[in-house]
Parts: C-alpha cells; sequence; structure tokens
C-alpha cells in the first residue's frame, strides 16, 4: 500500500506497509509458535489493510486559522487527514472540525514556545454511524467559544453524538488529564458488535478496529459455548465485550473493570441485552485475592503488562477449570503462562487487531490439568 507520508519519512507508525499483507500475517503467525509451541495455532483473523480503523488521536498543530491535524515530527505539523487507515467518513469529519476550530478561534498548543490551548483531537466512529469528539485542551480558557459554536457543528453534522472537552494543563506527552466536560445531552456512543451494543464514554478503551473485535468476542463466544461452565468472571472487562458476549441468561457472570464509567457502559449494555451481570468497579488483582470461590471459566484481558506473578499466582491457587486470556502483548503472555504451570493450552488465534504493524492480539484457551 502506497503512503506518501511514510514514504517521505513524515510518518513511521506502519512500520510494515512496504511488506505485503499475508506475509506479515505468516511473519506474526510464526513469532508467535516460536514463542508458544505448545499451542494449537488456528488460522489468523486477518484485517481489512486500510480503512479499519474507529478512532483518530491527531495532534493539533499550525494556527487556528489553518490548523494541522497528525502528528509533529521535529517540531513541525504534519498533516495525516489522508490517512489511508482511515474510512472514508473521516474526511468529512476532520474538515468540519478544522472549520470549527476556526470559528472557535482555538489556538493550537505549541510545544517548544509552550503557548496556546489546544492539544489534541480526539475522534471516535460507531458502526452504527455516530461520532464522539474530544477537544484537549490546556486550560477552561476557551470553554465558552466552544460551547457558543457548538450548535453550528451539530446542525452541520447531525450525527456526532458526543462532544466533550478534557482539560490537560501539563507539558509533557500526556494524552488526557482527569477533568472532562460533556457538552452534549448525549454523553455516551453507541458501539455495535455481532448482536451486542457496547457503550462508551469519553475515557473509555476500545479496540480500533471494530471488525477484528467483532471477530476476537465471537471466537470466545464460539469457543466457550462448548465448555459446561456456570460461573465465569471476566477481568478487566473494560466495557463489558467478553463477558455481554458470553452471558446466555443461565450462566453466573461476573464483570471486574477499576473504572467506573465503564462499569457504567457495562451495565446499560447489560440492561439492554436483557441479561444479569454483576458488574463491579473494582480492582481486579484485590477482587481475586478476596474471593472465596473460584469460577469454572476465568476470562482476563489484562493490559500490556501482563497479569504479573502475584495475579497469576492467585489464579493458580484459585484453579477454575478454564481460563480464556485475551493478550495485547505476546512477550507478557508468555510470561504469565509459564507461572501457570497447571493449565494445558487448547488452542489460540492471532486477531490481527493493526495490519502494517508489529502488535499482536491474541486469544488463548487453557485447561486446568490434574
Amino acid at each position: 500500500m502506497y503512503c506518501p507520508s511514510f514514504v517521505s519519512g513524515q510518518c513511521n507508525s506502519c512500520s510494515l506497509i512496504n511488506t505485503p499483507y499475508q506475509q506479515q500475517l505468516a511473519a506474526k503467525q510464526q513469532q508467535l509458535s516460536l514463542m508458544l509451541p505448545a499451542l494449537n495455532w488456528l488460522a489468523p483473523q486477518a484485517s481489512d489493510t486500510s480503512g479499519f480503523r474507529n478512532k483518530a488521536k491527531m495532534v493539533v498543530s499550525g494556527s487556528a486559522n489553518a490548523p494541522v491535524l497528525g502528528i509533529v515530527q521535529q517540531e513541525q505539523g504534519v498533516d495525516l487527514t489522508d490517512c489511508l487507515l482511515y474510512p472514508k467518513a473521516f474526511s468529512r469529519a476532520f474538515t468540519l472540525i478544522s472549520e470549527f476550530i476556526s470559528k472557535a478561534a482555538l489556538q493550537p498548543y505549541d510545544i517548544v514556545q509552550r503557548r496556546g490551548e489546544l492539544k489534541y483531537v480526539l475522534l471516535s466512529h460507531s458502526e452504527t454511524g455516530g461520532w464522539m469528539l474530544r477537544f484537549v485542551m490546556r486550560s477552561q480558557h476557551h470553554l465558552a467559544a466552544i460551547r457558543k459554536h457548538l450548535p453550528g457543528l451539530l446542525a452541520s453534522w447531525p450525527e456526532l453524538a458526543v462532544v466533550t472537552v478534557n482539560i490537560q494543563p501539563v507539558h509533557q506527552a500526556v494524552l488526557e488529564g482527569e477533568q472532562e466536560f460533556v457538552l452534549t445531552e448525549q454523553q455516551m456512543l453507541r458501539q455495535q458488535l455481532n448482536n451486542v451494543a457496547l457503550y462508551l464514554q469519553p475515557q473509555s478503551f476500545f479496540q480500533t478496529n471494530s471488525r477484528v473485535a467483532a471477530a476476537l468476542y465471537q471466537a470466545a463466544r464460539d469457543w466457550v459455548a462448548p465448555l459446561d461452565v456456570k460461573r465465569i468472571w471476566d477481568l478487566f472487562c473494560g466495557v463489558g465485550g467478553f463477558a455481554l458476549h458470553l452471558a446466555d441468561g443461565e450462566r453466573q457472570m461476573t464483570g471486574i473493570e477499576i473504572s467506573a464509567p465503564a462499569i457504567a457502559c457495562a451495565s446499560r449494555s447489560a440492561a439492554e441485552l436483557g441479561v444479569n451481570i454483576d458488574f463491579r468497579a473494582l480492582d481486579a488483582s484485590a477482587f481475586a485475592q478476596a474471593a472465596v470461590q473460584a469460577p469454572e471459566l476465568l476470562v482476563v484481558n489484562p493490559p500490556r503488562r501482563g497479569l504479573g506473578a502475584a495475579l497469576s499466582a492467585r489464579i493458580s491457587q484459585l484453579t477454575p477449570a478454564w481460563l480464556l486470556y485475551s493478550s495485547c502483548n505476546p512477550k507478557t503472555l508468555a510470561q504469565d503462562l509459564a507461572q501457570l504451570s497447571m493449565y494445558q493450552p487448547v488452542q489460540g488465534q492471532l486477531f490481527d487487531m493493526f495490519p502494517h504493524t508489529e502488535h499482536a492480539e491474541v486469544l488463548v484457551l487453557l485447561r486446568r490439568i490434574g
């Protein structure tokens, strides 16, 4: 796939873009097989090679009259609004956002001079057609201007469901701050995967590749279907993707996530789906340490650092019959599985969320032995 920004050296995010896609998949599969040779690896779940991203995280540079949305390289703004990873609908969205920045006179933040207000534009698109737009600002100084011009933006962009302003005051490479102002009546973006509606609040995590994410959740559902399990825990459940796909109205489901907003989203999805899931805003490790009775199936979807020694040891003590591990970092996955020696791998699969990169999303099913 030809990318002018990559050829010119302005953007190197897609480091494998010059490698034919099937070769990319084969190389990732081979690496996983070497890292975890005991696993029965199913055929990888491929992605579209372009137009697959459902979100954009754009640094804003330039000026209020001529904003540049993209990245900054060597103190210069690089326009990435024509990036081939975004669906065509993003082009119009970026145009409307740029026009709004000019109308509201939002001066981009200058990293060198430490002047200006607007740091990032964070944009999310739902499969149902809705949008969430977040302005990451240095302070609240332009909040009134954004509110003033927002009705015009909503009128020209009816699909825009959620608009917020996030305040990130520190001069650091930190994407967002803790303070968020929701400027629209609607506070959650509805995302539909398979037959499950998921809801996203401004700081909720969601996979960047909707089609591959849907395949990941469906695989979990298919793998668990033949298992005789009545009690399931979903640790690090986020907005509930795995728990909601595994709920069948009979299983006793518990979802644990430290983020209270994410749990609010998951609970709304469960109510809409008509299933009873005990979603709780708790630390996953603390919940596991305090538990008395183990589930028959434990689903874990930890951050890149993995489960770690303490939680892996606690899982070994609880001894659930089955373990379903979703990993965004095969290295920490391998480290965790080495500590979970009482579990035998049944099968695994690569889900290629990020084509043209080294990233690998992996789902592994394990059975307790002995």
